[in-house]
């Protein structure tokens, strides 16, 4: 699963690995984190049908037809293998996909002494998409909540250390083909939600401060050990 992550890379990065086009979001609004949590906006990457488009969605996805927003905190996450099978997912899943901007992703280790905390990342240090699926519910006051989940997968070898599930973290060359919103095929995007490849990706221990959302700074991602 995934309960939490980061994003630190400066605004001028992303733009850049995501080829944002013009009407982004103001690097005013930008904000970096080191302890994103379920409920927060998150920065996403859509397209538009004819270019990519950054914004804010909530962390927690609310189905068009739900009577109630607090749906979305079981929503965080949604399987790969079921997403053409639950009705909360199937039309997003063909109709709107996103990418969730991170560096970085926290997943705890059960032991006998309680639950250590640790990072996954990239060798690379570069930032990296999730997939997501995104969507729009209206309250009964008539405002829009946009809103939307992270993809996982099973884990890779690295991850399986601490965890069965992680993220689906997207290879750049299959970023394209998941935006684009005129693709509908579940059958060909289906093949490209899996592990992330092993020997690109690093895992350290990290400070247990990382299990309080209101604990925020770079201390959280300093390996221990």
């Amino acid at each position: 699963m995934c309960g939490r992550f980061t994003l630190f890379s400066t605004y001028e990065t992303i733009i850049e690995r995501f080829a944002i086009a013009a009407g982004a979001i103001d690097e005013a609004d930008f904000q970096k984190s080191y302890n994103i949590a379920p409920s927060q906006q998150v920065l996403a990457v859509i397209n538009d049908g004819s270019q990519n488009r950054l914004g804010y969605l909530r962390w927690g996805f609310i189905p068009s037809w739900a009577k109630d927003e607090r749906i979305g905190y079981k929503m965080i996450n949604a399987r790969a293998e079921s997403l053409s099978e639950k009705r909360s997912f199937r039309n997003a899943y063909q109709n709107r996909r996103c990418l969730i901007v991170a560096d970085a992703f926290y997943e705890w280790k059960r032991t006998e002494e309680g639950k250590t905390p640790y990072c996954i990342t990239l060798k690379s240090n570069e930032p990296f998409g999730f997939a997501g699926l995104w969507e729009t519910w209206k309250s009964p006051d008539g405002s829009s909540v946009h809103s939307c989940t992270i993809i996982t997968t099973d884990a890779n070898e690295a991850v399986s250390f601490v965890h069965d599930r992680m993220p689906v973290i997207l290879k750049q060359e299959a970023e394209q083909l998941w935006l684009n919103p005129s693709v509908h095929d579940t059958a060909i995007l289906d093949k490209v939600l899996t592990p992330y490849n092993t020997d690109e990706m690093e895992i350290f221990e990290v400070s247990k401060e990382v299990n309080l959302p209101r604990n925020n700074s770079s201390k959280l991602i300093e390996r221990i050990g």
